[in-house]
């Protein structure tokens, strides 16, 4: 048990304080307790966050079970005659027993403890410099008191945009999406990012009737225009409905029949509507204020090492803010890379040391449908928006000789965009099969500034995806 500070109070004295126990968060205080310190750390919802019981890994389940039935329609371009029927209750019965252990967070929570860290299940809020209050469930409260620091992860939420009439409407997010036990005959997916084509996908293989609305105009805005026409296209021939540069202005729900009007006047019907159209941080009433940061801010500033700054760029002292709500790239990958950073940091006993610093210029990202669409870096209106020489090559991946063999589902595309003046990949893309996977190495690339005469002269495995990268490469050009 924590020893209180007083017999007449319930406040406890401790090395350090976690609030938010995503991956990054979880593994910080987990690394920590193990190094030795008295680590707190409080979670209101699941010990692991959203990627291991809503985001990464159901939806992952998802897409591997909607990928195999592709591939087995596939098969009669390939080997013969497949008779398929989709069904969802293995889908749902992997997501509630193999990923979430039906949603509940027992072993996270043993495993925390057997680093050595304890849980203070509620939600938390600063009170001042290394100063934690925990609601819990019940109204009662602890406070805890920090001789380390605090470490915040608190992490994003789905977000709701301004529809009228939406908040009278029983949406799904994607947190009611990975809990479906069936597949709605009618979807619309309002948001075209990562989450929304992912899930939007998987529900038309298994039958759904899909539309996405998306009020932008192209789907996946972050990516190359290349990558994001193709995945349109493979869309398309999976039988959804793609509607861009639309906006919805108002939704109604009767008789289990939502209706989504858009600005161009079309009503669209469906018998869910999943959101999935941004997140909201979780920074309200997590008392920012009394340590001289903005309540009302959508990001917390953080130095390379992911100490909190105020808004004159000053050290908060003994806070550090680590996962989506830095601003850095809401990917549990970046909540864990900040989380080694940010542990060695609280570990560190004074002065600056040779401690790691945070640089994202190589930030990898994938998103998984079929064909899977990765970035590393910097895209190329990206690069020329920070003022570099730009240089681009490309290749159709289906060109590649691993593209023939591989036929049907080998459509997508290598991109790479070159800082000319240094001579090194500043960014890249890869559109296809295993795109994530072929993105590494690119990855390392952008990171290590490799010379791109460095990457021409090696010797790329013949017939892999990867040696697309060697054609892409031979394409440079102003």
């Amino acid at each position: 048990m924590l020893a209180p500070m007083s017999e007449q109070s319930d406040v406890h004295e401790v090395d350090l304080v976690v609030v938010g126990t995503g991956p990054g968060g979880e593994a910080l205080a987990g690394g920590a307790a193990r190094a030795g310190l008295d680590v707190v750390a409080v979670e209101k919802h699941l010990v692991g966050g959203e990627c291991p019981y809503y985001g990464c890994i159901p939806s992952k389940m998802m897409l591997r079970a909607a990928d195999a039935l592709a591939e087995a329609h596939r098969a009669s371009q390939l080997a013969g005659d497949v008779v398929v029927t989709p069904s969802w209750a293995p889908v749902a019965q992997r997501i509630s027993d193999e990923a979430t252990a039906g949603w509940d967070d027992t072993a996270a929570v043993q495993r925390l403890e057997d680093a050595g860290g304890r849980l203070a299940r509620g939600a938390g809020r600063l009170e001042g410099p290394r100063r934690v209050v925990v609601t819990a469930d019940d109204g009662s409260t602890t406070t805890y008191v920090a001789r380390r620091g605090v470490v915040l992860n608190p992490g994003t939420r789905p977000a709701l945009p301004p529809v009228e009439g939406l908040a009278d409407v029983p949406v799904w997010t994607n947190r009611d999406a990975v809990r479906a036990t069936e597949v709605p005959g009618r979807l619309v997916v309002l948001g075209g990012g990562p989450i929304g084509v992912e899930l939007a996908q998987v529900f038309a293989r298994f039958g759904a009737r899909v539309t996405v609305v998306q009020h932008g105009d192209r789907i996946l805005a972050g990516d190359e225009p290349e990558a994001a026409a193709i995945l349109t296209d493979a869309l398309v021939a999976d039988g959804i409905r793609v509607l861009t540069g639309v906006e919805a202005v108002h939704a109604s729900y009767v008789d289990g029949q939502v209706t989504l009007r858009l600005d161009t006047g079309e009503e669209v019907q469906a018998d869910r509507l999943l959101v999935a159209a941004g997140r909201t941080p979780n920074l309200d009433d997590l008392g920012l204020e009394t340590v001289g940061l903005d309540p009302s801010a959508r990001v917390l500033d953080v130095d390379d090492r992911l100490r909190a700054l105020d808004a004159d760029g000053a050290e908060v002292d003994g806070l550090w803010v680590i996962g989506d709500v830095t601003g850095k790239g809401a990917f549990t990958h970046v909540s864990m890379y900040q989380s080694g950073i940010a542990l060695a940091d609280v570990l560190a006993e004074g002065g600056d040391g040779d401690r790691p610093r945070a640089g994202y210029h190589a930030l990898p990202h994938t998103t998984f449908t079929d064909p899977e669409v990765a970035g590393a870096g910097l895209t190329e209106a990206a690069a020329r928006d920070a003022g570099l020489r730009v240089r681009v090559g490309s290749t159709p991946l289906e060109q590649s000789s691993r593209g023939f063999t591989h036929g049907p589902g080998a459509t997508g595309i290598v991109k790479v965009v070159e800082d000319a003046d240094r001579g090194v990949l500043v960014g890249a893309t890869v559109v296809g099969p295993a795109g994530g996977e072929i993105q590494g190495f690119l990855t390392l690339a952008v990171h290590a500034a490799v010379p791109v005469a460095e990457l021409r002269g090696m010797i790329y495995a013949y017939p892999t995806f990867h040696r697309a990268i060697e054609s892409a490469l031979a394409d440079l050009h102003a």
